[in-house]
């Protein structure tokens, strides 16, 4: 599938290293006494992020020339933490006018105030034959034992061992490890550059893991993607299955990495306030199935990062690992941005057109995007202590261009970077590359124009005070009760510059209450039913929130039952090991047609769905909930109707004992 590609070298890097004893000196911050290093579940937690002086740098001098109220708003940006990208051997030591590795830990140091931590990014990419699906990140080291040699002695180590140095004991270095690779070994082995390059990723990625695990106050994360690329089940099943593989093969095993980060470098947004359901029919079709979607149905960060996690512990990894987002320009606002539901298109595809946030023609473009704006701000714990997702982070620097394209003087340009180019989705269908027009900026250098639409696109939105506009999305959504024709929610208060003026509750992608509590009782609903939920924030200003995630509230069945009755017969269809697909056979056992039916039952072991068809699930620990879509409710005595879905477990994985009400 069509994948983002990320930054390529920002200059010809030299093809050896200088020793660590040639990096650049210390800035003279002196040497704080630390305790032992303690292994934080959430280094970002009770920390402050490292503020990158090349990147500042740029911001500043771009606010300068571009001045005014615009120039106000990009100041700001210079606030935020960046990662340092260690993206050539070179870069270790400092080349082309930027700091070197240890140089931007000796301002982290001086960065520290008191006893709070300091969390230092550091992206590492530079494996042999990297970026081996496109052309804008192609490195400086070839898919062979040499550069795999290269890699390991001239760049892993050396980068290891100015992290282990004794006197950055105290900073929290949160490694990001090799955008764009391993995706790779699971959609474009048909390439023969990836099947080529896919035993040195592998390869190389252990090394890494061994060598940086080793240092007690460093924190690996690897890369897996974004929901437009492994959101599919039959790309996030092969995924669990590969990175369990790499972190098997390492010293420490599954301890050796710490969580996974998505997104690095794109633009597919946290949520999409107004598609909360994949599963949602218009038209008679799920939304899924529209152009834009191509049945993939994770539409956006937060339940993709939801469901792969789900499926990372189901292939071995504990359940403690943290999932992070970059979030440096998913934001999607502006002008174009929709601020209500409109349900008046009648097929899928227009619904989703005047809905998504996401406002690529093609889901799969990725290069410099236009009217793409920066996300949220980088922060720990955004959606609650208790989620799997520990911390935004900004990895890629806002403004560092995606790639060229070709020109007579850019002949290794990518055609995807190309404004006036085009590209295929695999199926036929042709769309734009989505791409910036006017300026041709190589891959990793500032690019003002894009700089400028990401501040002026952001979400939410930068102000002239140096705030942000906006409330934080709504957190810990909760379902406090259920009647046969009501559903009881309760959340926390969001919070924002200019306050909380209300909430705004959504059942099902479409609105239903304006209220100013934090709690609200849906009634009037269908016995025997479930119920998606989403709430967003709003203040005076008329700021609103993203949305909160979601939860499903299904009522109880009718008192009495009214002759209604149904039975329900489960079926393994295909099981590979780590995961399978299942039916379930709904039918009607009463005297009159039902109105609707719910199928309950409790896994014996760790199983988590991870998609499903012809009903809409929920499960809660063990516990599953499916009901009846609204087209396969209604049967007739005697009639059946069947759902399936997949699921992905470690174990055993024996068959439940399943519970059919109608109404």
């Amino acid at each position: 599938m069509p994948h983002p590609v990320l930054r390529r070298l920002r200059t010809a890097a030299a093809a050896s290293l200088l020793g660590v004893t040639g990096l650049l000196p210390s800035i003279g911050a002196a040497t704080p006494a630390h305790a032992a290093t303690v292994h934080v579940a959430n280094p970002f937690a009770g920390a402050t992020g490292y503020l990158n002086p090349d990147f500042t740098a740029e911001v500043k001098a771009q606010a300068s020339a571009d001045g005014g109220a615009l120039g106000t708003l990009e100041t700001q940006v210079a606030a935020n933490p960046t990662a340092v990208w260690m993206d050539h051997i070179g870069a270790i030591a400092g080349d082309g006018g930027r700091l070197g590795l240890q140089a931007h830990l000796d301002h982290a140091l001086a960065q520290q105030q008191g006893s709070t931590p300091v969390v230092f990014q550091v992206v590492i990419y530079d494996l042999p034959g990297r970026d081996c699906a496109a052309l804008a990140s192609n490195g400086e080291l070839p898919a062979t034992a040499a550069g795999l040699t290269t890699y390991e002695t001239q760049y892993i180590d050396p980068i290891a061992a100015v992290l282990a140095n004794p006197k950055y004991a105290g900073i929290r270095v949160a490694a990001v490890i090799e955008p764009d690779s391993l995706p790779n070994a699971v959609t474009n082995q048909s390439k023969p550059t990836c099947a080529a390059a896919t035993p040195y990723y592998e390869s190389g990625i252990e090394y890494a893991l061994n060598k940086l695990h080793a240092i007690p106050n460093v924190y690996n994360y690897l890369d897996i993607g974004h929901a437009g690329w492994l959101g599919w089940s039959n790309n996030m099943v092969p995924a669990g299955r590969e990175y369990a593989k790499v972190a098997q093969a390492t010293t420490a095993g599954f301890a050796s990495i710490d969580g996974f980060v998505s997104d690095t470098a794109n633009t597919t947004p946290l949520s999409e306030p107004f598609l909360p359901n994949a599963e949602l029919t218009v038209g008679g079709q799920p939304l899924k199935s529209a152009n834009f979607y191509q049945y993939n149905p994770e539409f956006d960060e937060y339940h993709y990062d939801t469901a792969m996690y789900s499926t990372l512990v189901s292939n071995g990894f504990p359940s403690t690992i943290g999932m992070l987002v970059d979030t440096s320009r998913n934001g999607w606002g502006g002008p174009a941005r929709p601020t209500a539901l409109n349900s008046a298109p009648g097929t899928v595809d227009g619904y989703v057109a005047a809905n998504k946030v996401d406002q690529k023609h093609f889901r799969g473009s990725w290069c410099n995007i236009n009217g793409a704006g920066i996300g949220a701000r980088p922060q720990a714990q955004p959606y609650g202590a208790g989620s799997p997702i520990i911390a935004f982070l900004w990895v890629k620097p806002p403004g560092e261009s995606d790639g060229d394209y070709p020109t007579a003087s850019h002949p290794h340009g990518d055609p995807h970077c190309d404004p006036n180019g085009t590209q295929s989705d695999g199926n036929g269908n042709t769309y734009p590359t989505d791409a910036i027009p006017g300026d041709n900026v190589p891959a990793g250098q500032w690019f003002p124009t894009q700089f400028r639409l990401l501040v002026q696109n952001a979400y939410p939105a930068f102000t002239g005070s140096g705030g942000s506009t906006g409330p934080t999305a709504p957190s810990g959504l909760t379902v406090t009760g259920t009647t046969s024709t009501s559903v009881s929610l309760s959340w926390t208060a969001a919070t924002g510059p200019a306050g909380v003026t209300g909430y705004s509750v959504y059942r099902n992608g479409t609105k239903v209450a304006t209220v100013t509590g934090t709690g609200y009782t849906d009634s009037g609903l269908s016995p025997a039913t479930a119920y998606q939920y989403t709430v967003t924030a709003q203040d005076a200003a008329g700021n609103v929130s993203p949305a909160s995630a979601a939860v499903t509230g299904t009522t109880a069945a009718a008192p009495g039952g009214g002759g209604n009755g149904c039975s329900a017969t489960y079926a393994v269809g295909n099981d590979w090991g780590s995961g399978f697909t299942a039916g379930v056979t709904v039918a009607n056992t009463g005297t009159a047609a039902t109105k609707s039916w719910t199928v309950t039952w409790s896994w014996g072991g760790n199983q988590q769905i991870t998609n499903s068809w012809n009903a809409i699930t929920a499960q809660s620990g063990a516990t599953v909930t499916a009901a009846n879509q609204t087209y396969n409710g209604t049967l007739a005595p005697n009639a059946t109707t069947s759902f399936g879905f997949q699921a992905s477990y470690s174990g055993g994985n024996t068959a439940p004992t399943l519970t059919c009400t109608a109404s």
